[in-house]
């Protein structure tokens, strides 16, 4: 049995050094979005098709050649793979020179930029932001407990987007999942997401943990609504999840701990994105609500 940070063993003798190299960074790029979304391999063959087999070879920088005959194409072209591979439309050439032109900004600029973007073009929307909450975070982070309890307080609506996306397709998630598949579930997400906004001036949300990993429908949470991450250690969080009577993590801990610390190390630059930051972490339930509730009323 192979370890997967065998990379060095892994290495293919027909090809080159800088072959061998792009095969082992995208193996851990397609590791690294799995973990995002918090998918097990075993979710990804099933929902892609591809035998955990080959899924384990590719992370491990071991996968088949025809990406590096792909990749050799788009060098040739003088072309980012990623405009071989893309799906949705060409985008305006406006767009395109936008993205060039920030792409040479510091992460700090970028932050400062988009701020600058909102205020110019989103002024009327960013007055009733403050006025809908949504609480992102992992799995056992305290979301739900704490967003009723604050929406309680604030004499709001609270919404759970699961329970929104259930009703929205007629199904419970595992069948929307097994049947459909996650791109129907995240067109779910985006739609059970502008209907509640549409449709409540004031209310306390409470996304899915993995909301995080689709970008355009994550933009529209965070210009829509004042964002909290509720923070927590993944101890914690292991902690909390297994007290709800979920006991699934704990059938192989220390590799459930590893990938739940890789989910969280994944995630961590776009939970940073919310507004606030409140630790739950070594705090009782009414010691969070009342920092949450301090950071949501000073706002």
């Amino acid at each position: 049995m192979h370890s997967e940070n065998s990379g060095e063993r892994l290495k293919r003798p027909d090809l080159t050094v800088e072959e061998n190299g792009y095969l082992l960074m995208l193996g851990e790029r397609i590791r690294e979005l799995r973990a995002r979304r918090g998918m097990t391999r075993k979710a990804l063959a099933q929902q892609s098709g591809v035998s955990e087999r080959y899924l384990a070879q590719l992370e491990t920088g071991h996968g088949n050649i025809s990406i590096i005959l792909l990749r050799q194409i788009a060098l040739g072209m003088g072309l980012p793979l990623v405009d071989l591979v893309r799906e949705e439309p060409e985008q305006p050439a406006e767009l395109t020179l936008l993205v060039q032109y920030l792409s040479r900004f510091s992460p700090k600029k970028l932050n400062w930029a988009r701020g600058l973007l909102e205020n110019e073009l989103e002024t009327s929307g960013k007055t009733g932001r403050r006025e809908r909450v949504a609480l992102i975070g992992l799995r056992g982070a305290g979301k739900t407990t704490l967003g009723s309890l604050l929406a309680k307080n604030l004499d709001v609506p609270f919404f759970e987007l699961a329970k929104t996306i259930e009703q929205e397709a007629g199904a419970e998630l595992s069948e929307i999942f097994s049947l459909y598949g996650q791109g129907a579930y995240r067109r779910y997400e985006r739609r059970s997401l502008e209907s509640i906004i549409e449709n409540n001036e004031r209310f306390v949300l409470v996304p899915g943990g993995s909301i995080v990993s689709e970008p355009a429908t994550f933009e529209f949470l965070l210009s829509s609504c004042y964002t909290v991450w509720l923070k927590a250690s993944p101890e914690e969080h292991m902690e909390r999840v297994v007290a709800q009577g979920d006991y699934r993590p704990m059938k192989d801990s220390q590799e459930a701990m590893d990938d739940l610390r890789r989910i969280i190390a994944g995630r961590i630059a776009m939970y940073s994105k919310a507004d606030a930051i409140v630790e739950t972490s070594g705090k009782t339930v009414e010691q969070s609500l009342a920092a949450l509730r301090e950071v949501v009323v000073s706002a």
